[in-house]
């Protein structure tokens, strides 16, 4: 009887921004082939209907201030399943390399003799573009700075401090329950009217946004009950009638 080799495989790869046609073609067809996925929260769960009958999917997501799988058992789960079944699939919402811990996976996996493949996925913060929000605009922002809103203490990121002094669009990511901390931190550095924004469930049917200045942010998103996941985006280009009015 022939031996069959197992050739342990992890590949990383972006699901995107939450509607299911925004994930790659590359990921889309390992998706179609890999025995195993393991899946995150804000993975679209339609996509799994593309597997193959036989493969395995596993939940291993994490609520935001809720329930989570910890990142110690997903790791035990890759090196499970790359070495007993062959290729992994890590499926992650938006991008993984983008707040997603995705490189740290690939560490691990490269540690224990797994090969890693990375395929790149289409982020939140790129379906602003949905909603009339350019994220750079000629004469307006001409520059990014992605920031999380909660580091590993729970923090805010001090770069936010830095952010506000450039002329970039500032793109909060985690950042809803720092919400009041973000707005008072504009408020004191004068800039309580600049253009704000917030979108809850980016590219999905079921998505809400608000739009407004900074300080008025809170209240706005009490208002239609936004909470996580959701994307604040800061600066004059989430301002249609002002980007409309430069040309």
């Amino acid at each position: 009887m022939e031996t069959v080799t197992i050739e342990p495989e992890l590949i990383v790869a972006g699901a995107g921004a939450g509607d299911p046609e925004l994930i790659t073609l590359k990921a889309y067809k390992h998706l179609q082939e890999v025995p195993v996925v393991l899946y995150d929260n804000l993975v679209n769960k339609s996509l799994l209907n593309y597997t193959s009958p036989h493969c395995e999917t596993i939940y291993v997501g994490k609520l935001p201030y809720g329930d989570y799988t910890p990142q110690e058992q997903i790791h035990e789960l890759i090196k499970e399943k790359a070495f007993s079944k062959g290729r992994v699939l890590r499926l992650k919402g938006g991008d993984p390399f983008i707040f997603g811990r995705g490189f740290e996976e690939i560490l691990f996996a490269r540690q224990h003799g797994i090969k890693t493949t990375y395929i790149p996925g289409i982020t939140s913060m790129q379906a602003s573009g949905l909603y009339d929000i350019p994220l750079t605009f000629r004469n307006i922002s001409e520059s990014i700075w992605v920031v999380t809103g909660t580091k590993k203490d729970g923090s805010l990121s001090a770069d936010l401090q830095l952010a506000i002094q450039s002329k970039a669009t500032v793109v909060i990511y985690m950042g809803m329950k720092k919400l009041p901390e973000i707005a008072s931190i504009y408020i004191d550095k004068g800039y309580a009217d600049m253009p704000a924004a917030i979108i809850h469930y980016a590219s999905l049917p079921y998505h809400k946004l608000v739009k407004g200045k900074i300080k008025d942010l809170p209240q706005l998103a009490a208002a239609q009950q936004i909470t996580h996941p959701a994307l604040i985006i800061i600066g004059p280009v989430t301002d249609t009638e002002f980007l409309s009015a430069t040309q």
